[in-house]
């Protein structure tokens, strides 16, 4: 029987010979009976010096170290000689804890003595089933001598050699048990485990309680490689798994969610007939509810009935758990009332995760009614309850609730951390209130709560998502100063942010002091920088970052290849943006959509319609079809230049694939219809969008009244004006630009300025546009009145420039109106915009074909008297000089 196991254990210690190999035995101690009574008696002899410390301990036990110290062996004592006392035959005489006792007397004299003395006195206190002190023993002889093959060999040898004298049933196995147990308690439980693995060599095993212990650690410190060998390392040692084993293996098997194995383990119990308990069973059910098999773990639950054990408070705990993640919230509540009419009373467990389940869904008041209930049933909530309410309200934007929940939580004695902080602070920038969470962090630093790098990283997030990168920056550095690591969480959002912001050296400098912090960025970081530097046309810069990422051994994804390809389409550079969408395709990645909208743009621009319709052919064949927003942008472009043949050709396309134009694609076309002058055709698709249950929106409105307006048809344009407002859509700038020009051109220069006032009072802000379009009119009309009124409108709202002075000026000038346009130029002047060269060759010219060049240089002459800045004055008059210098006009005669 004994060699059969023997056969069972050297088979399972294969895996264990690779770990660390086992040393031989050192040179045996010249200690035993025969060799210490032959020895001779000097001084320094350890034999002789062990001899008189057993007399003393034998003859003066209670006052020994007295007698010792009385004594010259302290001044002879050595490491030798306290291993000789340990394995001198007088020491079988002496009770093991007399010996330890001494061993830690002589511990701070001398040097450690060797392992074999550690390990046979350790023998010596199991065989007394003094465990405690073999256990502290064992932890000093782990100390002295760390490496674990060493101590195994000692413990080994000084089994062999107190099995015989031994009045313990199994005091071989009692001292491997507490050095296992030694080495979890020093903090190394894969230590305990190869430990256990080595004795298969040397034909030794731990207790079934030992190993069970230490696959249930192994468990927990997620060493599962090492488990499955110490299962394997059992079952060569002859050692039967019980119920606890089989339930660690069971576990095991779900947390790898490995389920099919873990029935397995059951069907083995039942061949077994090894009984079951509730910890099996409640085992296969949590491991199933985490994975989602909800069903499953209640046939489970149900077999475990039939059974005849009891669910539990774990079990109906776990079950709830697994319904509330697959959002089954009433069968959850369900069986809460189920466990309570079983008689079973629900804990802070049970309670607090149906708590959570309905405040993740949202579910509020129903999370509330649970909590009253919990209360009424004698259970206070605790941290953990609040910080989910907390948090859930926080996520359906009730802070108002979530701050008294806080207050409350402080009032009933819990203390707020982190966890409790961190999702108030992130629910006040969602509400974009900057200040709510920065008060909140002072009252988390006054009440003595440090903020984590999860707070600042939620600070940093919300300034930068809030347009606040710069101070987001500072708010880094001020977290670095007080000792907390950085990571690529906090940085990426400050990238983000000054990209978005424009600031690019900003954004350059953020990872380069990401790097010198030692914190790697990742892809997402880089990808950020790529786009934020093609967006400003920094292309080489950004191919330097691309390279970068290429050098970390970053893969470049859609995102990166979009980025680069969106600068190169801006910058023109259609070659180099074709060479990388090549590239990208070449890598198995599939361009995006913002990929595909900056080509069609690019080549619309370039005028390149066989690369659009390249670009077309390109996500047909790769099955990526063109949606409404590829085909608008397409038809759009179309549009825009006129080409309406081929856009209603592309509509077809759109219809024809199944999709239905959307609001964007009918402007774009009602927009080049309207260009085009084909009104008909555009009321017709105005129509159509309304059978179709599209409602136009302003922009086909706007493109409307342009194009009547264009075509003369002023009184349709007032007609589709007035619909707009009949059908509550409010119009803007652009409406109101569209129906300005058309009267200024039809000359309704009256009508012009009511609508202009129309919009003022409307709360519209003009723009250049209007002004542009109201001075050409202005000039057309030669309506001074009008002009000088516009002027005062333009100063008055920071428009005015040289360039709208010019229409006017142009405009009076070609009409004969020189009178008039000395008096804009006056205007002018005193308002300090200074005629440039275009000004006064126009002047000169037009006062020139009257036969008035001599007023011309009168005017002049008079605007460089004007008493105006005399900045404004001394440009004039450099400007009027050099242009007669230059024969740009003729010099002052008489006309």
């Amino acid at each position: 029987m004994l060699s059969a196991a023997h056969a069972r254990r050297r088979a399972a210690s294969a895996a264990a010979r690779l770990l660390l190999p086992i040393p031989p035995p050192p040179a045996p101690y010249t200690t035993s009976a025969s060799n210490a009574s032959s020895s001779s008696s000097t001084p320094e002899d350890p034999d002789a010096v062990a001899a008189e410390v057993a007399t003393l301990l034998s003859r003066c036990a209670g006052d020994w170290k007295l007698a010792i110290a009385a004594s010259d062996i302290p001044s002879r004592l050595s490491p030798d000689a306290v291993s000789s006392l340990i394995f001198g035959g007088r020491s079988h005489s002496l009770h093991p804890k007399l010996l330890l006792d001494f061993f830690y007397w002589s511990r701070p004299r001398i040097a450690p003595p060797s392992a074999d003395a550690f390990a046979r006195l350790a023998a010596s206190l199991c065989a007394a089933s003094l465990f405690p002190q073999a256990n502290g023993l064992l932890h000093q002889m782990i100390l002295a001598h760390p490496h674990p093959p060493l101590v195994l060999a000692s413990i080994q040898r000084a089994i062999q050699d107190t099995d015989h004298r031994s009045r313990s049933p199994s005091p071989s196995t009692a001292v491997l048990d507490v050095l296992v147990d030694t080495y979890k308690k020093t903090g190394s439980v894969r230590n305990a485990a190869q430990v256990v693995l080595m004795m298969a060599d040397l034909g030794l095993a731990p207790t079934r309680r030992c190993c069970n212990g230490l696959l249930k650690d192994l468990l927990r410190a997620d060493a599962m490689e090492l488990l499955w060998k110490l299962k394997g390392f059992m079952e060569g040692a002859g050692i039967l798994p019980d119920v606890y084993t089989y339930s660690t293996f069971i576990e095991a098997h779900c947390k790898a969610r490995d389920f099919d194995a873990a029935k397995k383990v059951f069907e083995e119990m039942r061949r077994r007939d090894c009984a079951m308990n509730e910890v099996t069973y409640n085992v296969m059910i949590s491991g199933l509810c985490r994975s989602g098999a909800v069903e499953e773990a209640f046939g489970f639950k149900e077999e475990m009935v039939d059974y005849g054990l009891s669910p539990d408070a774990f079990t109906y705990g776990a079950l709830m758990n697994g319904l509330c993640k697959g959002s089954r919230l009433k069968e959850a509540k369900a069986l809460l009332d189920e466990m309570s009419c079983s008689g079973l009373k629900p804990n802070i467990v049970v309670y607090g995760t149906l708590v959570d389940g309905f405040m993740k869904e949202g579910k509020t008041a129903e999370a509330f009614d649970i909590l009253k209930e919990m209360i009424s049933a004698g259970v206070q909530p605790n941290k953990i309850m609040y910080d989910n309410l907390i948090r859930g309200l926080c996520k359906i934007g009730q802070l108002g609730r979530a701050s008294k929940l806080l207050k409350e939580m402080i009032k009933v004695g819990l203390r707020p951390d982190t966890f409790t902080y961190n999702p108030l602070m992130q629910g006040h920038f969602q509400q974009h209130d900057k200040d709510g969470a920065f008060e909140l962090l002072n009252e988390m630093r006054n009440s003595g709560i440090l903020p984590n790098v999860y707070s600042y990283g939620i600070m940093i997030n919300g300034l930068c998502q809030n347009g606040e990168s710069k101070e987001a920056g500072n708010l880094l550095e001020e977290m670095i100063s007080e000792g907390l690591k950085p990571n690529a969480f906090m940085y990426a959002p400050l990238i983000i942010g000054h990209s978005k912001e424009g600031n690019i050296s900003l954004a350059c400098e953020a990872l380069e002091k990401m790097t010198k912090a030692n914190v790697h960025p990742d892809l997402f970081c880089y990808n950020s920088l790529i786009k934020g530097l093609s967006t400003v046309g920094r292309m080489e810069e950004a191919e330097e970052y691309y390279a970068q990422v290429q050098k970390r051994g970053l893969v470049p994804d859609e995102f990166t290849y979009s980025g680069l390809i969106h600068g190169y389409c801006k910058t023109g550079n259609l070659e180099k943006a074709d060479q990388l969408l090549r590239q990208m395709l070449n890598s198995g990645l599939k361009p995006n959509a913002d990929t595909y909208t900056d080509l069609l743009e690019g080549y619309f621009k370039s005028n390149d319609y066989e690369k659009v319709s390249s670009i077309l052919q390109s996500m047909l064949g790769s099955g990526d079809k063109p949606d409404n927003h590829i085909y608008g942008i397409v038809i759009r472009n179309l549009s825009r230049s006129e080409n309406m043949e081929v856009a209603f050709m592309v509509l077809t396309e759109v219809e024809k694939n199944g999709l239905v134009p959307d609001l964007h694609i009918y402007s774009s076309l009602i927009s080049g219809l309207c260009k085009i002058a084909d009104m008909e055709k555009a009321v017709g698709l105005l129509d159509e969008m309304a059978k179709e249950g599209l409602e136009p929106g302003i922009v086909c409105y706007n493109a409307l009244i342009d194009g009547f307006c264009r075509s003369g048809d002023i009184s349709r344009a007032r007609n589709v004006f007035d619909s707009i407002l009949a059908k509550g859509l409010v119009p803007n700038c652009v409406t109101y630009t569209a129906l300005i020009d058309g009267n200024c051109k039809n000359g309704d220069i009256t009508d012009a300025f009511d609508l202009y006032k129309e919009m003022l009072d409307r709360g519209i802000a003009p723009d250049a546009f209007v002004y542009n379009v109201l001075a050409t009119g202005c000039s057309d009309a030669a309506d001074l009145e009008q002009a000088l009124f516009l002027t005062e409108e333009m100063f008055n709202r920071g428009y005015a420039n040289v360039s709208l002075f010019n229409t006017l000026v142009h405009g009076f000038c070609k009409r004969g109106k020189l009178q008039e346009t000395e008096k804009l130029l006056h205007v002018m002047m005193d308002r300090e915009i200074v005629p440039n060269a275009q000004t006064v060759e126009k002047v000169v010219s037009e006062f020139g074909k009257a036969g008035k060049l001599g007023e011309a240089h009168r005017v002049f002459a008079e605007l460089q008297q004007k008493k105006a800045s005399q900045s404004a004055t001394d440009r004039f008059s450099l400007l009027f000089t050099d242009m007669i210098n230059k024969g740009l006009i003729p010099p002052k005669c008489d006309a």
